[in-house]
């Protein structure tokens, strides 16, 4: 009951201009606010907290005629919110007063879509019109940086992959022709992927999940692809009851998939984590309100994701699966991993990739190795298994990742090792210098923080590649910033 009367603003605002619909909304990254574009020159801005009612926090008249499209954005280190329009514009405005920030022109047809993404402290945008005109607009001079052309020439969405390396379009022409593409940096497109209906009388959505899958919602169904491969990988129809386009999200663990359905309900799709979820969530009673609604649980078995949600601490506790025992030691597979090296030592750090591709191993001499599992016919995915060898990847000069030493006793020496989110870089260190290493070269980039004491702990920052966390041997915690060169801060621990 009380999340239907915390809508009342919005049931207001379209009860008071029949004609007047909603475009958009959309959830800040935190969720503290929903944004709302309305078909009528309007945005709208509801505060949001876990304990009260959702409350209109600000109303603003952004644009003549219609808002195409709203996203959230820190070009100022403080929440905005970006809209485009028919007028031709785009605009920003701070979320928390709803003062305007800036205003970008150049568009010559209304501006269907925004895609916000940001590199380091470079904040940027991408947009696109109704003429199929892609542009991407910096902060700095209030200028479209670069121009592309979309296929089908007419209403394109964008969605970068989850760790911010690989970006994707999807549109559909006037003539009904769909088109799913990966971009180069250079702005010409990498591949297509193959798998639509021709001429089809609707624009297609579609959404990515992780940094291994894409989505989209044609012909009556869901459809799925690998990003490395253009060929459709599987379809559903989700049991029946879908438009001919759906409209689609991902959670953001990648474990449910939302699609609506064409008597306006939503059908939830999860992966076997996402079951997990869903079977606690039942449990503790959470979703009980939700027997009324037109909410429909489907349990799926589509490969959405391989990635472990996060559970809510109240249903941590509450778990209606068990763990199962090995009984049979035929269910045990072992594999060793190649080593064609002269280098043997004891590992002495061990750690996945983010990606779960590849393994790297830190020595106790201080040499790295790295093994990655091959992408074919015996492992489609790509990822660690026991059931395929992985390939042990060499410097192409032969020199091998490997920090400075302490001069005593190395073989004793504290190692410790970090990757960041994109798995580029690694850093880590074995008694000496920290080392900065460039994972796709195999070179160390450079050495920093000079010893004593030494490093016996690091983290990268998860947003930042630029800033690492560095625990020390007499206590005290470093934070480190790679470009300038420079401890910015440190504390103690008592």
């Amino acid at each position: 009951m009380c999340c239907m009367m915390s809508f009342s603003y919005l049931q207001a605002s379209l009860t008071n201009d029949a004609t007047v619909s909603v475009n958009r909304c959309l959830w800040s990254p935190e969720g503290s606010i929903l944004g709302v574009a309305f078909s009528k020159h309007l945005v709208q801005i509801y505060a949001f907290n876990l304990n009260e009612e959702l409350r209109q926090h600000l109303e603003i008249d952004a644009h003549i005629g219609s808002v195409n499209d709203i996203a959230f954005s820190y070009p100022k280190k403080t929440l905005s919110i970006i809209t485009c329009g028919d007028d031709k514009a785009i605009k920003v405005w701070d979320a928390s007063t709803g003062q305007k920030q800036y205003t970008f022109e150049g568009h010559e047809a209304p501006v269907y879509y925004v895609c916000p993404h940001f590199n380091g402290s470079i904040h940027f945008f991408f947009s696109t019109s109704t003429d199929g005109k892609i542009k991407a607009w910096s902060y700095e001079g209030l200028r479209s940086r670069v121009a592309y052309e979309a296929p089908g020439h007419w209403c394109t969405t964008m969605a970068y992959s989850a760790d911010g390396t690989r970006l994707f379009s999807c549109g559909t022409s006037k003539d009904g022709d769909s088109h799913l593409v990966e971009w180069n940096e250079t702005g010409t497109i990498k591949q297509t992927y193959n798998g639509f209906r021709k001429h089809s009388l609707g624009v297609v959505q579609f959404d990515t999940t992780r940094n291994r899958f894409l989505v989209a919602g044609d012909e009556f169904q869901i459809k799925f692809w690998d990003m490395d491969n253009t060929d459709i990988l599987t379809t559903t129809d989700v049991n029946g009851g879908l438009p001919a386009f759906p409209q689609l999200r991902f959670q953001k663990d990648g474990s449910l998939l939302a699609v609506t359905t064409s008597d306006n309900g939503i059908k939830i799709m999860a992966n076997a984590d996402g079951q997990r979820v869903l079977r606690m969530l039942e449990v503790s009673r959470s979703v009980s309100k939700q027997s009324n609604s037109n909410v429909k649980a489907v349990v799926d078995s589509t490969r959405a994701a391989d990635v472990k949600p996060r559970i809510p601490k109240e249903t941590e506790r509450i778990r209606s699966w068990k763990l199962t025992e090995i009984v049979n030691v035929g269910h045990l597979k072992t594999l060793r991993l190649p080593d064609s090296t002269s280098a043997v030592s004891k590992v002495v750090r061990l750690i996945y990739t983010n990606s779960g591709c590849s393994l790297l191993a830190l020595g106790s001499n201080a040499v790295h190795k790295l093994w990655q599992w091959p992408c074919d016919e015996r492992n489609p995915l790509g990822k660690s298994t026991a059931s395929v060898a992985p390939q042990l990847r060499q410097p192409p000069n032969g020199i091998l990742m490997t920090n400075e030493r302490s001069d005593n006793n190395p073989e004793e020496a504290t190692a410790c090792i970090a990757l960041s989110k994109n798995d580029s870089y690694a850093t880590s260190a074995s008694g000496g210098k920290v080392s900065l290493l460039n994972m796709r070269t195999f070179k160390v980039i450079t050495t920093f923080m000079p010893t004593p004491p030494a490093a016996t702990s690091l983290a990268f920052h998860p947003e930042d590649n630029n800033m690492i966390a560095a625990g020390m041997k007499d206590s005290s915690i470093l934070i480190y910033n790679i470009q300038i060169d420079e401890v910015t801060s440190s504390f103690a621990l008592l």
